[in-house]
């Protein structure tokens, strides 16, 4: 269980701009497909592009999801531990009272098939907390995905831009302008909108 929590706090991020980009550019692929007969580009057809990297990177809602996840992993690690202890404890009672004849061979025979069918549940219940930590993982990743698309729906009400790009390492996006990078704004108008939010809910 350890190496879940080191897992899930380590490519956290790397997920979510994987799912991002993934999510994008199916949308992208999806307006194009329904809107391209309809929409005619203008003259003053603009763009702007994030960097997706550095936005997850110092948005304060992926941190704060960040913190529950590796409290959400300490947990279902020591439920792990305290079962697996348990087992460990059996299994050397089981060896020392066959090693000083405390038992006969069937009673042994049962134990020990026991003992396997225990050791196997624990193997069940090990991937069924992997299982767990990866859907809660998911399930974030999806939140903050939805929260910088909504908030970017709302950003460009009054930016105008025909289309808003995202641009990460290896990512799609080869090359953006300088003067059309808008991770700073973004940034700032998201944990702004992340603060508010969270006060609201701390004083609920």
């Amino acid at each position: 269980m350890k190496k879940i929590t080191l897992v899930a706090k380590v490519l956290i991020a790397v997920a979510l701009v994987a799912l991002f980009t993934n999510c994008k550019s199916k949308k992208s692929a999806k307006d194009s497909s329904d809107n391209t007969s309809n929409v005619q580009l203008s003259s003053n057809f603009s763009a702007a592009w994030v960097n997706i990297d550095t936005l997850i990177n110092n948005y304060d809602m992926y941190f704060d999801m960040q913190k529950e996840l590796e409290e959400s992993g300490r947990k279902l690690e020591s439920e792990l531990n305290t079962k697996s202890r348990d087992f460990e404890k059996q299994a050397n009672d089981f060896q020392d009272k066959v090693q000083k004849g405390l038992i006969t061979r069937s009673q042994a025979q049962q134990m020990q098939q026991d003992l396997s069918a225990k050791e196997q549940e624990l193997y069940r219940l090990r991937d069924d907390l992997r299982a767990q930590l990866a859907d809660e993982q998911q399930v974030k990743l999806r939140q903050i995905h939805q929260s910088i698309t909504e908030f970017l729906a709302d950003y460009n009400k009054d930016k105008g831009f025909h289309l808003i790009l995202s641009n990460t390492f290896g990512g799609p996006l080869l090359y953006g302008h300088p003067k059309l990078d808008i991770t700073q704004e973004v940034l700032k108008g998201l944990n702004k909108k992340y603060s508010s939010k969270r006060s609201s809910s701390k004083d609920k």
